[in-house]
């Protein structure tokens, strides 16, 4: 049975909102909201059984969500009207449902394989990006420095489009005492004093490390760096957005190593 609430000052509405609103309320509880039918199907597929599910008037007419809140657990079901759906999506066009859950742990360090260190990322869309091409490229770890945006924030998990499933994210970790036993190179892209990306052997583990939108990375975190490298831009660009240069660089790993197995 579907519980429906009309009024903002109830305690689940407030919540819900606070959720949507605040990292605070978010590191204070441990739970975040999963926004639209992608990301909740995602989340059951991989056995995480949301807290509560919120549904929309207008979205308890969609067929694709009325099979997931199906899957549910009926308890924990609520129904909003649509304007009331409105105040606590934490996006500007609501996607009509909505589910409240509890917010993984990372698992205890060291790290021994391919990884990736993010410091000072702190633009949602260029996070959730660098995390589903993570995800694709078979990476496992992801550090996240304290300076990067909370990474189960729900615009991030938009954008990661359910990769953080798939990955065990550290968030708030010192990079150092994340890769101090770290058995592979620990590479940084950098255009002074680096090797270009694809004269590199990177068949074994690597720990990556990719530097905030503006300032790159920060003093302690590039002085981990056992190489610095560059990526080739005949184009003449000076630079490329974070996630580009993510994604360049884990797939080019992905070939190499491809083409060992050949």
């Amino acid at each position: 049975m579907v519980k429906r609430i009309t009024s903002r000052d109830n305690p689940a509405v407030k919540l819900l909102h606070a959720l949507a609103t605040s990292s605070r309320e978010r590191r204070k509880t441990g739970q975040t909201l999963l926004d639209g039918a992608h990301l909740l199907a995602v989340a059951l597929d991989c056995g995480v059984m949301p807290r509560q599910v919120v549904v929309s008037e207008s979205g308890a007419q969609d067929a694709e969500i009325r099979a997931l809140l199906a899957r549910c657990d009926p308890e924990g079901l609520i129904e909003l009207p649509d304007r009331l759906f409105a105040h606590v999506s934490p996006v500007d066009s609501p996607s009509g449902v909505l589910a409240v859950i509890a917010q993984p742990g990372g698992e205890q360090l060291p790290i021994t394989g391919s990884c990736i260190v993010l410091d000072g990322v702190q633009d949602p869309g260029n996070l959730g990006t660098i995390l589903r091409t993570a995800a694709a490229a078979g990476i496992l770890h992801v550090v996240l420095t304290p300076g990067c945006a909370q990474a189960w924030a729900p615009r991030v998990l938009r954008a990661g489009m359910g990769a953080h499933f798939g990955l065990i994210l550290h968030e708030g970790v010192d990079a150092s005492a994340a890769l101090a036993t770290f058995p592979g190179p620990i590479l940084a892209t950098d255009l002074q004093d680096s090797t270009d990306l694809y004269s590199l052997d990177l068949t074994g583990p690597v720990a990556w490390l990719f530097g905030s939108e503006g300032q790159g990375l920060s003093g302690p975190v590039r002085a981990l760096a056992t190489r610095r490298v560059r990526i080739p831009m005949p184009g003449g660009i000076e630079s490329l957005n974070v996630g580009v240069a993510a994604g360049i660089c884990l797939f080019e790993q992905v070939r190499q190593s491809r083409a060992m197995e050949r």
